[in-house]
């Protein structure tokens, strides 16, 4: 795990100081609430719906015990006793002062953390593959890379006031948990035919109003180079992104408005005069970097007991079925903490829980934890010998629900309860969907499903490369929900297709029920998942259970 340098604080701290004088000058009247909005959102402020929003950077996910217990002890002090986990990786407290926000930003610097380009038309927070370093599938682990960019793109001069916002993030595995494909620049780490390490950079990734899956820039891009490429790429989306309107200002659409041959052609160009200004320091970051990443120290013990209480306890062998996932280390296992149980907010966590979580990080998962981009929190390095204890935790905890992967794990953004862009509620419907789905006893039925919300069409909830997607609009001051079926955000990336009319805030989880029923009506069997089922028969018979033939009037 990266350590911060006497530079990286004096950083933050100094960062964190300015921002304290003008939100005192806006406090005081200096400066109006226009000239103060650039400047809060350079330190991850937002005013939304009720109040300000803060979101606290979480660089690639990656969390130890102290830090999540400084973030419980914030959202005590300075919130309502709860944070919330988002697409992002990142954390938001939904209720803080303006007043308390200078010293929610020193009681993070004092733990290494920092909520600077959160916000802005900047590089946003670099997000990795949450299981990074741990899953047995990797290439190589993606962390010093994200790394190295993060403190390349932090404060970058040219790249601080750009079209719009930026997001990169990267992945070692070709499974591709990172949705790179989703990214304003996707990361993949390969290696050449001669088993030279480097890179796969795709372009032009986005969701929101116009989604796109972005396109291959480079199939292979030497290690070295990384940071001269990226500086190219920004250059061109600085000088040619659209400025005259915010809607077609990602470079999604400089993309689709000039096409992967031209962008290469002029990437290319600006990349030649960058390459020879790099002199081979980053490269020397990068080494140190990856010295702070090395595996942890992994220890040898009997897994019996996991062995046993798998074989005595049914809850227990229906939590590992569902939450674990495939370790490098043989006796090892990685521990999805899924925050959805049923009747909860996806993705929030109560200080009870953020505190009882550190401490089992601490003892049983060598100091660490990760936040996913599926809005749940990851043990990544659990020794098998110690599964029962940790699931006996979690269980005090009200941590063990059993569903990761499982319909009932559902994204949902926060939508029209706080957000000021929203156009519906969206928690109240991803509730209301997995009480239904729980009370008919269907989650496991079902097997491997992601179903998606967002509250509004900058889909802050994935619904676009949801298996199931729902999208909340107003229409005519009634909140309506449109399905999408079929995305994937995969290396086999798709984006949903809008099955027809949306639904009434009373209609849609009987509509989600009909679909759920007809999906387990149509599969050849329990093995053929949703996405293989749907591929197999096509939309119209799903569309035929979401509307059925209306009654005829009398």
């Amino acid at each position: 795990m990266y350590a911060y340098s006497e530079f990286d604080r004096h950083f933050v701290a100094t960062r964190a100081q300015q921002f304290r004088d003008q939100v005192q000058r806006r406090i005081d009247g200096a400066l109006t609430e226009e000239e103060f909005r650039p400047l809060r959102l350079m330190n991850g402020l937002y005013l939304l719906l009720h109040g300000y929003m803060m979101r606290i950077a979480i660089p690639y996910g990656t969390l130890n015990s102290r830090q999540m217990l400084a973030l419980a002890d914030i959202a005590e002090r300075w919130d309502r006793g709860y944070v919330h986990f988002t697409t992002r990786q990142n954390v938001q407290l939904h209720w803080p002062a303006l007043v308390d926000v200078p010293d929610i930003l020193d009681a993070l610097a004092a733990m290494d953390m920092h909520a600077v380009q959160t916000s802005g038309s900047c590089i946003r927070a670099v997000t990795a593959d949450h299981l990074a370093g741990a899953s047995a599938d990797e290439l190589a682990d993606p962390r010093p890379t994200a790394e190295l960019v993060r403190q390349w793109s932090t404060d970058h001069p040219e790249f601080a006031f750009l079209p719009r916002k930026f997001k990169i993030a990267v992945t070692g595995s070709p499974a591709d948990r990172a949705v790179t494909r989703f990214h304003d620049i996707g990361l993949t780490l390969v290696q050449s035919d001669h088993g030279t390490p480097g890179y796969e950079v795709s372009v032009g990734g986005g969701l929101g109003r116009t989604p796109v899956i972005g396109q291959v820039l480079r199939k292979f891009l030497p290690q070295a180079d990384l940071l001269p490429y990226l500086e190219a790429i920004l250059q061109v989306y600085n000088e040619i992104g659209r400025r005259d309107n915010k809607y077609k200002a990602r470079i999604k659409i400089t993309l689709l408005e000039n096409g992967i041959a031209a962008l290469r052609q002029r990437v290319n160009s600006s990349f030649a005069r960058q390459q020879p200004r790099f002199d081979g320091a980053d490269q020397e970051v990068l080494a140190r970097i990856e010295a702070g990443f090395q595996p942890p120290a992994y220890k040898r013990a009997p897994i019996q007991p996991y062995i046993d209480q798998r074989a005595q306890d049914p809850a227990f062998r229906q939590f590992c079925e569902t939450n674990l996932r495939a370790h490098k280390q043989a006796d090892y296992t990685i521990v999805s903490v899924s925050l959805k149980s049923p009747g909860k907010t996806p993705g929030d966590m109560e200080v009870g829980q953020m505190r009882a979580l550190a401490l089992i990080a601490k003892r049983w998962s060598h100091d660490e934890l990760r936040v996913s981009h599926e809005q749940n929190i990851i043990l990544p390095h659990v020794h098998k010998g110690d599964l029962p204890a940790v699931y006996q935790a979690l269980q005090s905890a009200g941590l063990a629900t059993a569903n990761a992967g499982l319909i009932t794990d559902l994204i949902a953004c926060p939508g029209m309860d706080y957000c000021d862009l929203a156009t519906a509620r969206s928690t109240p419907v991803a509730k209301a969907i997995a009480a239904r789905i729980e009370a008919l006893s269907l989650t496991r039925k079902i097997g491997l499903l992601s179903l998606k919300i967002s509250g509004c069409i900058n889909a802050c909830g994935h619904h676009h490369v949801g298996h199931i997607g729902i999208l909340g609009l107003e229409k005519r001051g009634v909140e309506s929900y449109q399905i999408t079926l079929g995305g994937d955000p995969t290396r086999s990336a798709a984006i949903g297709k809008i099955i027809g009319p949306g639904f009434g805030a009373d209609e849609i989880v009987n509509a989600i029920e009909r679909l759920i029923r007809a999906y387990l009506t149509l599969r050849l069997s329990p093995d053929e998942p949703f996405q293989a089922t749907l591929a197999r028969l096509g939309h119209a018979p799903f569309k035929a259970a979401i509307y059925p033939p209306k009654e005829p009037t009398p």
